[in-house]
């Protein structure tokens, strides 16, 4: 499917079908119009020898920003800077991330403040359009003076060098520009500093984890009904007066989605002997609806990140100006990525608890949710490392963005460490992903022992569930049944086979 890159404000329903549909991009004749201006007005004002220095486009950079550089010598200056500013180092970047990239590369270059040269953009649509993707590096940026390590490194097969991966096969930049007929490109005064400087790394990240954490959100909601079934627990907390009288948002949608999954249970609607439920399962609404609240403020700053322009100095050829400033600070995603990383992480942490409380060998279920328990362990274990991923995503939750190094010589003193914010909440998520799977076993072995039934839909979740993971009757290897179960969250559709 394609997409028409252009100045209309991009929402996040439009930046989730790009990102999941999307295999071809291409600019609008608006898009070009804007690039070539910006671009000609450079070429016009800065082609004489005696230029006036303008940072970034005839100057040194970071520190050296006070160091003039000779009109002959900009091409080198911006090749200079793709090679020296790739030092990206620790594990690749996932190719889902990088492909990403690209696009908000292209989106922010499109809308013709920033010099580039239509040649460039091509190239990086001829990228994302052929399925060449960029080695990045997930460690190399401090969230401000842009991405630069991780965006060197997407930039580097444009000039001939670094690496890539596609169709499975890993090429240098030169094996690709021979493979698919590209000549390296000549990088123009600026044209290097463009494609460096941005929120493009970080935000990739931003993108993908609010579009994966809104997925998980609902799937939370679906194990905890399941728990909630399973430990026979009452439904009055999700009586809809309860949250008319503390409105927030997030918790009135929160106690919306249970009351509709267990609509039709038998076992919700029975009369219970237990008076209260514990916290992790009464408070669901409360806890998940704040999680929600802080995703809608996440969602909101990384849209509208995504239709902004980052790099520095920004052109603005209809009022004859060139102006340095700071566009490419990362704060506010920096601060977002914290909210969610520690908002997801609660998720989690309410899941564990629920799953612990299964394990108990109270209200009618067996010790571990096993029959035989004693020679059986049953789900036991399952429970620890449940408590395990808990206890990591406290630690990475820490806020990166409290943090700050002085860097280039004292030029570049405060930054937002958003990169390093954007890969934590990645594996915190992958960490909330895992202990929902742990609850969805559980919920569902849970509620083998009830003579009652669950809501249709539950009941026909466990049916697709057991298709897979099948009931535990006795002691077996359960780290496949994990990730089976994570599989399961994956590739069941929420907008198809759930919420509707």
């Amino acid at each position: 499917m394609t997409h028409q890159i252009s100045s209309k404000r991009l929402s996040f329903k439009d930046l989730q079908h790009i990102a999941h549909n999307v295999t071809e991009l291409q600019l609008s004749e608006s898009s070009i119009t804007a690039i070539n201006n910006c671009r000609a007005y450079l070429d016009d004002n800065f082609g004489a020898k005696d230029s006036h220095p303008t940072y970034g486009v005839n100057t040194g950079f970071g520190s050296l920003c006070n160091t003039q550089i000779a009109s002959d010598q900009l091409t080198q200056l911006q090749h200079n800077l793709i090679m020296s500013h790739a030092c990206g180092a620790g594990q690749e970047v996932p190719k889902e991330i990088v492909r990403l990239m690209l696009f908000l590369k292209i989106q922010s270059l499109s809308y013709g403040h920033s010099g580039i040269s239509l040649q460039v953009v091509q190239r990086l649509l001829d990228f994302f359009n052929n399925g060449v993707f960029p080695i990045v590096y997930e460690q190399g940026s401090l969230g401000a003076s842009g991405d630069l390590a991780p965006l060197a490194h997407l930039s580097l097969p444009l000039i001939g060098l670094g690496e890539v991966e596609y169709e499975g096969t890993r090429y240098t930049g030169e094996e690709i520009n021979t493979l698919k007929g590209w000549k390296p490109l000549q990088l123009q005064s600026k044209e290097g500093l463009a494609l460096i400087n941005g929120t493009q790394f970080m935000l990739a990240y931003g993108l993908h984890l609010s579009i994966e954490s809104q997925k998980l959100w609902y799937w939370a909601h679906i194990t905890s009904a399941l728990s909630l079934d399973g430990f026979s627990c009452n439904l009055s907390p999700f009586d809809e007066r309860i949250h008319l009288i503390r409105p927030h948002k997030g918790q009135l949608e929160s106690a919306s989605i249970i009351r509709d999954l267990l609509e039709d249970s038998e076992i919700a609607i029975e009369e219970k002997v237990n008076v209260q439920d514990p916290y992790s399962f009464r408070c669901t609404p409360q806890v998940h609806g704040a999680t929600k609240d802080t995703l809608d403020h996440v969602i909101k700053t990384v849209v509208t990140e995504c239709n902004s322009v980052t790099d520095n100095p920004n052109v603005f050829p209809e009022s004859n100006t060139i102006i340095s400033g700071g566009n490419f600070h990362g704060q506010p995603l920096a601060l977002a990525l914290d909210f969610l990383s520690i908002a997801m992480s609660e998720i989690a942490s309410i899941s564990e608890r629920r799953i612990f409380q299964l394990m108990s060998g109270t209200r009618g279920l067996p010790p571990f949710l096993c029959k035989n328990a004693g020679l059986n362990s049953g789900l036991m274990i399952i429970q620890y490392t449940a408590a395990s991923i808990v206890s990591q995503n406290k630690q990475l939750a820490n806020p990166a963005s409290t943090d700050s190094i002085v860097s280039s010589n004292g030029q570049e003193d405060h930054v937002s460490m958003g990169a390093n914010a954007a890969t934590k909440a990645f594996k915190i998520l992958d960490n909330v992903k895992t202990v929902l799977a742990i609850e969805l076993i559980s919920g569902a072995q849970a509620l083998e022992f009830h003579n009652k039934e669950t809501s249709s839909f539950l009941n026909s979740l466990i049916i697709m569930l057991r298709e897979t993971i099948s009931p535990y009757e006795e002691d077996r290897v359960m780290y496949g049944d994990i990730q089976l179960a994570k599989e399961f969250i994956n590739y069941t559709h929420l907008d198809t086979e759930i919420l509707n």
